[in-house]
């Protein structure tokens, strides 16, 4: 049965609407892993187990409801409102601050029949590649318990790849989708700003969107990343006027113009990343695809970088609560007015002036412009998601202060942010894939990206790529 438990979302959902396996059984055979197993990982932070029961039972007495996900047994990244459930960021003064409603995402996955067992770790916050906090405290990589499964849909990532779940559902700004789905092996989807609606998806119940912040699933399989597309990518109900219909993606990798990015002048990559992003570009021109080695997109490394860390700089600051504002605060005033340096540029970025926002964001959309016609050449581009693989466990002092081994090289920790800060800033979609495991047996990733809207050539292409050329493995221990 343990098998079982590593299937697909798609492939959960057919063995109950062929009656092969009741949901209450499913939802039993998830719940008795959660309780036997996530003891060494501590990435089901917050249990709903009585409900997800109940919903089961339900499930099973109407079998002609039959939605999607009819019976699957899914968990949501701890930051979405789930009626019933606290909703923290791991605050730990947010310990009582229980969910009214549902979340529009949990909302909507629950009428495709999805049970929710309940919710996964994160980062204070939601602001660290690490997921521990004082709330649920930390969550372990189910590949390495002394590393942990990335951030900050860390918890979300550890259940997938340990089998604790049928799917997930994080979030990304800088890379909080991609860079656990890196870490611990499975796929994951950054989706293009704005299509798949948050609501629900803010500690400060926020109504409109936080700029490059992005929801998305995590799952073992392409598919079911599209099958997520399908369910939460339309509008908000409140703008429900608004209609778009994403352009289909490849039905085969030959012909397929693959635009491959390996390396960038900010931030060093393993050399076992760049050696697995080399053989699969060997593997695509061996399925009649065209790749491009030497072609990169027609923007600066240093002026993407730095665009990215102002602009996130500015979109974090609005849900930062008084207190932490006013700490930023005190860090501007104390920086010296003749300091042009990126970390004070990105400490400005805080508290910048409407017209300083609006020229970045004019500057945006003019890089973005050569990057859609970039993406117009190739149909996708592949680069890393992140530099090294999981990360050790450290969590001393702020990530600011932080540093990594790269290679021969030691680096701040947060440069980190370029190979995923660069595709988001121009909000376009990237799906995450695993590309194999390292000498020391680690799982590593890499990111398809697409043009605006072209999700479904993204996760299509991952789809074609897990079929053809390699997927999801479980990790020894767990399986």
């Amino acid at each position: 049965m343990d098998q079982i438990a590593f299937s697909s979302a798609s492939a959960l959902a057919k063995l109950v609407r062929d009656r092969e396996i009741g949901c209450l059984e499913l939802t039993d055979l998830y719940l008795e892993r959660i309780e036997r197993l996530d003891t060494r990982l501590n990435a089901v932070v917050v249990r709903d187990f009585e409900r997800a029961r109940e919903a089961a039972r339900r499930l099973d007495d109407a079998p002609e409801a039959g939605g999607p996900l009819h019976g699957v047994p899914i968990t949501l990244k701890e930051s979405y409102d789930v009626a019933g459930l606290p909703t923290t960021w791991g605050y730990t003064e947010k310990r009582h601050n229980i969910a009214s409603r549902d979340s529009l995402a949990a909302e909507r996955l629950k009428a495709a029949g999805a049970v929710v067992l309940g919710k996964t770790n994160v980062p204070k916050s939601l602001a660290d590649w690490q997921s521990y906090n004082d709330v649920y405290g930390s969550t372990n990589n189910p590949w390495d318990l002394g590393r942990s499964p990335g951030g900050s849909s860390g918890g979300s990532a550890a259940a997938m790849a340990a089998g604790l779940s049928g799917l997930e559902m994080g979030s990304d700004i800088a890379g909080s989708i991609r860079q656990p789905a890196h870490s611990c092996g499975v796929y994951g989807h950054k989706p293009s700003w704005g299509l798949m609606p948050p609501r629900g998806h803010s500690l400060a119940g926020a109504a409109a969107m936080t700029d490059i912040s992005c929801i998305g699933p995590l799952a073992r399989s392409a598919e079911d990343l599209e099958l997520v597309l399908d369910l939460v990518g339309r509008p908000d109900p409140m703008d429900s006027h608004l209609g778009l219909a994403l352009p289909p993606g490849p039905t085969s990798l030959r012909g397929l113009r693959v635009a491959l990015w390996p390396e960038n002048e900010i931030c060093p990559t393993d050399p076992e990343i760049v050696d697995k992003l080399d053989e699969l570009a060997t593997f695509l021109e061996n399925e009649g695809a065209v790749v491009g080695r030497a072609t990169r997109p027609p923007v600066d490394d240093r002026e993407g970088f730095g665009l990215f860390g102002q602009l996130v700089v500015a979109a974090l600051s609005g849900r930062a609560s008084p207190d932490e504002f006013a700490r930023v605060t005190a860090k501007i005033a104390a920086l010296d007015p003749s300091d042009r340096s990126l970390q004070a540029q990105l400490t400005r970025a805080a508290n910048m002036s409407h017209p300083d926002w609006l020229a970045l964001n004019e500057r945006r959309h003019g890089l973005r412009q050569g990057f859609e016609a970039f993406l117009a050449e190739w149909d996708v581009l592949i680069c890393p998601i992140f530099g090294l693989p999981a990360l050790t466990h450290q969590q001393e002092g702020e990530t600011g202060d932080r540093m990594l081994k790269v290679g021969d090289k030691t680096i701040p920790y947060n440069l980190q942010m370029f190979w995923p800060g660069v595709i988001g800033v121009f909000h376009l979609p990237a799906t995450a894939i695993p590309l194999g495991l390292t000498r020391d047996g680690l799982p590593v990733g890499a990111q398809i990206v697409g043009p605006l809207y072209g999700d479904r050539i993204t996760i299509a292409t991952a789809r074609l790529l897990e079929q053809s050329w390699r997927g999801f493995v479980a990790p020894p221990g767990f399986a």
